[in-house]
């Protein structure tokens, strides 16, 4: 290759850096081991021009050869211990603050998950049941909410609404019913309870 030439294939070379550096980290989830990856990837590139030959793209070129240093860092490192607070020293017992105790069972117990799905469930549910809710017509809306929600009795929101009991009855009913046919559409029958 001409100098001008070799000038024009290392601006390529560069131009392709961050696309590499991308790759590379990926591969091996370490920013200091795919810049060392990336950077012998273009001295290899640089040192052997000629292999280049343009038989292929660039970029599918240096792949290549990047696959090939990433290898090479997963074996050179496969072995390596990574001190998580950087002192390889040996003074902190690596095993001080592992969960385990020496027979390999928890030292102490994991806490209660409960039941993730059903808990995940119940609020899937409770956010239909507040859509339900407010789909109500107004009145019937408020008197539900004052005696399920806020347990009101019936005596204290038929005194606050100045309401006849039997008013009071029949609104709720109706409301009972509204919601039972919104939950039905949109909760029982839309799968969301399998």
């Amino acid at each position: 290759m001409t100098a001008l030439s070799l000038d024009d294939f290392q601006q390529q070379l560069l131009a392709q850096r961050s696309y590499l550096l991308r790759y590379a980290r990926l591969q091996l989830r370490n920013d200091a081991w795919a810049e060392d990856a990336v950077s012998e990837t273009l001295l290899a590139a640089l040192d052997r021009p000629q292999a280049f030959g343009q038989r292929a793209q660039l970029k599918t070129w240096l792949v290549a050869i990047l696959k090939h240093k990433i290898v090479d860092a997963l074996r050179q490192r496969r072995r390596e211990v990574v001190w998580a607070d950087g002192s390889p020293d040996g003074e902190a017992d690596p095993m001080a603050d592992m969960p385990f105790a020496a027979d390999g069972h928890y030292s102490q117990a994991p806490a209660e998950w409960g039941n993730p799905e059903q808990d995940l469930r119940s609020r899937q549910f409770m956010a239909i049941l507040e859509a339900c809710t407010e789909k109500l017509p107004p009145v019937q809306g408020r008197l539900f909410l004052m005696r399920e929600w806020l347990e009101l009795s019936s005596d204290e929101i038929c005194q606050e609404l100045s309401l006849t009991p039997s008013n009071l009855y029949v609104q709720l009913h109706r409301a009972r019913l509204r919601l039972r046919e919104c939950l039905e559409l949109n909760w029982f029958a839309g799968g969301a309870a399998a």
